[in-house]
């Protein structure tokens, strides 16, 4: 989470603010509004980047393989 978080104000704060060039936001209802539609994607496609991010090293560190596991029979003797 913090991850995400440090990433999305990194690359979020300055993609906002060019492009909050193009837009007129003459009131505080319309940069909020601009905040809230322009920042929620950016959040997202963030949030779904470091999930694919942690799932590929995790996947990486384990090796791709399953440790074997004895087979358990049951015998005569129980």
């Amino acid at each position: 989470m913090q991850v995400t978080f440090v990433v999305t104000i990194l690359v979020g704060a300055p993609l906002v603010a060019l492009l909050s060039t193009t837009v007129e936001l003459s009131t505080w209802g319309a940069r909020a509004n601009f905040a809230i539609r322009v920042g929620a994607p950016i959040w997202l496609t963030t949030n779904i980047a470091a999930y694919l991010y942690a799932k590929y090293k995790r996947e990486a560190s384990d090796g791709g393989e399953q440790p074997e596991q004895p087979e358990s029979t049951a015998t005569d003797d129980e």
